[in-house]
Order: structure tokens, then sequence, then C-alpha cells
């Protein structure tokens, strides 16, 4: 009897993990495809001057929407979802690189950290690329990017 309601907790678990991951990984995605939806609104022109600023080339800008339009995409839909997450992940890191480094080591006014939005989501995309899409992901858990 033990062993049929450890089984049975156990089962349970899972279904919160996996509703944890969905939770997660839709939130992150929702969240960082508003940003892409604005970048793809307002064009290119900001991120191609912070690029360019940077010495690297103009066209580089245009990677942001792989970062905040079809990774999030991905990360909603649950398809290749590790790969997606260290993509919002690297596109995080080259946001702040390219244009918050003066906040890096600030806090803002109300006390937080400056950049408290992109570290958490840098933090939650590589959690998401950790964990996995879960159960509730249109392609398979079992899959290797997934």
């Amino acid at each position: 009897m033990s062993a049929v309601m450890n089984r049975s907790a156990e089962a349970g678990h899972r279904d919160h993990d996996d509703l944890a991951k969905l939770l997660l990984r839709v939130t992150l995605g929702v969240l960082i495809l508003l940003h892409g939806i604005a970048k793809v609104s307002g064009g290119p022109d900001f991120v191609m001057g912070a690029v360019g600023k940077a010495g690297l080339p103009a066209q580089f800008a245009y990677l942001v929407y792989v970062g905040e339009v079809i990774a999030p995409l991905l990360l909603i839909a649950g398809v290749i979802t590790r790969a997606a997450a260290l993509v919002v992940a690297i596109n995080m890191a080259f946001a702040v690189l390219l244009v918050h480094v003066p906040q890096l080591f600030t806090l803002s006014n109300t006390g937080g950290w400056a950049l408290e939005l992109q570290g958490m989501y840098f933090v939650a995309a590589l959690t998401v690329a950790l964990l996995g899409a879960g159960r509730y992901a249109l392609s398979s858990p079992a899959a290797r990017w997934n």
C-alpha cells in the first residue's frame, strides 16, 4: 500500500513540476514577445544604432527578432524549448552589453537593481533551458532540445 501511495504522490509531484515549467516558459515567452512586437512595430533603427556603436555590423540588429519574436513563440509552444531559452538568454546578455552597461552596478530610484527586469529574464531563460518544456508542450518532452 505504501508503494502505491508513493507512486501516486510522485505522479502528483510530476504534474506540479510540469505545470510550473509551463507557467515559467509561457510567462517568459509572452513577456519577451511583447518587447519583440514593439521592435517589429518600431523598426530596427534603435537596435541598429546600438549594434553599430559597439562596432558590429548593423545587420546583426535583425537577430533581435530571433531573440524577441521567434524564440519566445517557440517557448510558448514548447518546441525546441531549451535552445529557444538559450537564445533568449543570449539576447538578454547582448541587450545588457549593448545598451545597459552603465546601469550594471546601479540601483533604481526605488532601491532595486536598475537591471532587475533584464536579470530576471536572463535567469528565467537559463532556468527554462535547464528544466526543459515539461509535459505540456507541443513537442515531446523526450525530444533532445525540449
